[in-house]
């Protein structure tokens, strides 16, 4: 079997992506998630992964943004949107997927550390890849204002060093 892995750029490749966010996050599904309300940013890349059999079966979203942990400005790189077709998962393709973002990450040497956002049926899987619960507090941008965002745990990964306590602001919707 044949796998491609595509890191595209965001907005470019989001037709692409749509079926299978569609299949994936049905809106009468979404809208019933404690997230279904949030106004989520659009991730500057894509790692989309295909195989000839099947056409695209995995997508992360990858995110590069200033933030500030702290108070202290820190560059960071966020991974969201993970998502494998239903009846192609337990096959390794969100591992490669993840894998392939925090390698994408790695390159620019401003990234300190990862953060992504963790549903809880979700834990298990990022922690057997060494992401660690962040127990700070997490404040994001919505059409509100600042709020403080709680609805999904965050986790973070070391690229340089990653911090587990304090407070991160997203300066910015999150991901």
């Amino acid at each position: 079997m044949s796998i491609e892995i595509d890191i595209l750029n965001g907005d470019a490749s989001w037709p692409i992506a749509r079926p299978l966010f569609k299949a994936v996050y049905p809106s009468d599904v979404v809208e019933k998630l404690p997230w279904g309300h949030i106004k989520w940013a659009n991730p500057d890349l894509r790692v989309l992964i295909e195989t000839p059999e099947d056409g695209l079966v995995c997508h992360a979203g990858i995110y590069f943004r200033t933030i500030t942990w702290n108070g202290q400005k820190a560059h960071v790189g966020g991974i969201g949107g993970v998502c494998t077709r239903e009846d192609r998962r337990g096959r390794g393709y969100a591992t490669m997927a993840i894998d392939a973002a925090v390698h994408t990450m790695r390159a620019n040497e401003a990234v300190r550390f990862a953060l992504l956002f963790c549903e809880p049926h979700n834990v298990a899987f990022y922690e057997a890849r060494k992401w660690q619960s962040f127990k700070g507090e997490v404040y994001c941008e919505q059409p509100e204002g600042r709020v403080r965002f709680d609805c999904t745990a965050p986790y973070v990964f070391d690229i340089v060093r990653a911090p587990t306590l304090g407070t991160i602001d997203l300066c910015g919707l999150p991901w």
